[in-house]
C-alpha cells in the first residue's frame, strides 16, 4: 500500500514539474516581448530584456563645445559644460579621448591630453577642460565614456506603433476578418453537426466520410483553385475579388470540416432520451436544435471559436491571397511581416507590434479556457 501511495505521490509530482516547465516556457518569452516592448530604444541595445530592472551600461560618444565658448581664467583658457545637456539622467564611470580607448581614465580623473591640454569629465556629465593656449577650431574635442543610466520604460513605442507605423489600422483589418470569420462556420457547423447526428437521410453515412476526408486536405494546395474560382465568380457578378467577403468564406470552408467533426462528436455524447422526451412533447428538429443542443453544446462551441479564431488571427498566407495589401485592408499579421523587412534593427517597434498581436488571442484564450478542455474531452467517450 506504502508503495503504490509512494508511486502515486512520484506521478503528481511528476506531472505537477512537466506543466511548470511548459508553463515557464511559454510564459518566458511573452513576459521578454512585454518587457522590451516597455524599453527605451537605446537600453533595448545595451543589455538584454532580462536586465531591464538593472541599470544598463554602454559606451557612448559627445562633442564638448566648440573654441568659441571658451572663457580665460587665471591665465588659462577653459571649456565648462555638461556633455548630457539637459538630460543628465545617467552615471559616467570612465572616459577617453580615443576610441580605441574609450575607458582610459575613471570618472572625475584630470587627464593630460598632452600640449598643456587638461580634462576632467565627472560622473553626472559635467566636464572641465583646460589649455595653457586658446583653443581653436570650429568642432570641439570628441569624448567617449561610459555610462549607466537606469531603468526606464515608456508606452511611448505603443504611441508610435499605433499611430505612427500603421499597426491600429491593420488591428482594426484584423478583428474585422476573424470575427465574422470565427462566428459564420460555427453557425453553419452547429446545424450541420445537429443533422448528421440526430437526423436520418439518405447518404448520411457518405456525407460523414466526405467530412473527414476533408480534414486532411492541406491547405496550400486548395488556395490557387479556390482563387481561382472566386475570381470566376466575381467576374461573372461584377464584383471586386479582393473583398473582405472572399476571406471570411475562405476561413469558413477551410474550417468548417474539423468544426463539424469536433461538433458532431460531442452532440452525438448528448443523451439520447433527452432528444425523445422533447419529440414527444410536440418539438420539431429546430426547437430542439435551438433550445436544448446549442446551449448544452456551449463547452464545444467555445472551444472550437477558440481554435478558429487563433488560426485566423495569425493567418498570413489566406490574408496574402484573398485581401489586398492595402491600408485599409492589410491585416496585423501582413503589417508585421513589412515591418520585419522594412524596420528590422528597430527592436522596439517590431516587440511592440509583436505583443499587440498576441494580446488579443490572449485575452480570447483566457476568457474561454474553462470550456477548453470539456469541450474537447466531453464527446470522446461515446459517439454516434
Amino acid at each position: 500500500m506504502a508503495v503504490a501511495t509512494g508511486k502515486s505521490f512520484a506521478s503528481r509530482f511528476g506531472v505537477h514539474i512537466a506543466v511548470f516547465i511548459f508553463v515557464a516556457i511559454w510564459t518566458i518569452p511573452t513576459l521578454g516581448i512585454l518587457v522590451s516592448s516597455l524599453r527605451d530604444k537605446d537600453q533595448i541595445i545595451a543589455s538584454g530584456w532580462w536586465n531591464s530592472f538593472a541599470s544598463s551600461t554602454q559606451t557612448e560618444a559627445g562633442r564638448l563645445p566648440p573654441a568659441s565658448a571658451q572663457v580665460e581664467k587665471d591665465g588659462k583658457f577653459v571649456l565648462e559644460g555638461n556633455i548630457f545637456g539637459d538630460d543628465p539622467a545617467r552615471d559616467i564611470s570612465a572616459f577617453g579621448v580615443k576610441s580605441s580607448a574609450p575607458t582610459q581614465y575613471p570618472a572625475r580623473t584630470i587627464a593630460d591630453l598632452g600640449d598643456g591640454e587638461t580634462l576632467q569629465l565627472n560622473a553626472d556629465g559635467s566636464f572641465v577642460m583646460t589649455s595653457t593656449k586658446p583653443f581653436e577650431g570650429e568642432r570641439g574635442q570628441r569624448v567617449y565614456y561610459a555610462s549607466s543610466a537606469p531603468p526606464k520604460f515608456t508606452t511611448d513605442n505603443y504611441n508610435t506603433v499605433l499611430f505612427s507605423e500603421g499597426i491600429g489600422r491593420s488591428f482594426m483589418n484584423s478583428l474585422t476578418v476573424t470575427i465574422p470569420a470565427t462566428v459564420i462556420p460555427i453557425l453553419i457547423a452547429a446545424f450541420a453537426a445537429y443533422a448528421l447526428t440526430w437526423m436520418r437521410f439518405p447518404g448520411r453515412a457518405l456525407l460523414i466520410a466526405v467530412i473527414i476526408g476533408l480534414l486532411v486536405v492541406p491547405l496550400q494546395m486548395s488556395l490557387i483553385p479556390l482563387l481561382k474560382l472566386y475570381n470566376g465568380v466575381g467576374s461573372f457578378f461584377g464584383v471586386p475579388s479582393k473583398t473582405y467577403l472572399g476571406i471570411w468564406l475562405a476561413h469558413t470552408g477551410f474550417g468548417l470540416p474539423f468544426a463539424i467533426y469536433l461538433l458532431r462528436s460531442y452532440i452525438a455524447g448528448l443523451p439520447r432520451e433527452i432528444m425523445e422526451s422533447a419529440r414527444i412533447d410536440g418539438a420539431s428538429d429546430f426547437e430542439i436544435f435551438v433550445k436544448i443542443v446549442l446551449p448544452l453544446s456551449f463547452p464545444v462551441l467555445a472551444s472550437f471559436a477558440i481554435f478558429q479564431f487563433l488560426w485566423v488571427w495569425n493567418d498570413l498566407l489566406v490574408a496574402m491571397v484573398f485581401l489586398g495589401t492595402e491600408g485599409d485592408q492589410i491585416v496585423l499579421t501582413a503589417k508585421l511581416n513589412a515591418l520585419l523587412g522594412s524596420r528590422g534593427g528597430d527592436w522596439e517597434i517590431l516587440t511592440t507590434s509583436a505583443f499587440i498581436t498576441i494580446v488579443v488571442p490572449l485575452i480570447v484564450f483566457f476568457s474561454l479556457q474553462r470550456y477548453f478542455v470539456r469541450g474537447l474531452l466531453a464527446g470522446s467517450v461515446k459517439g454516434g
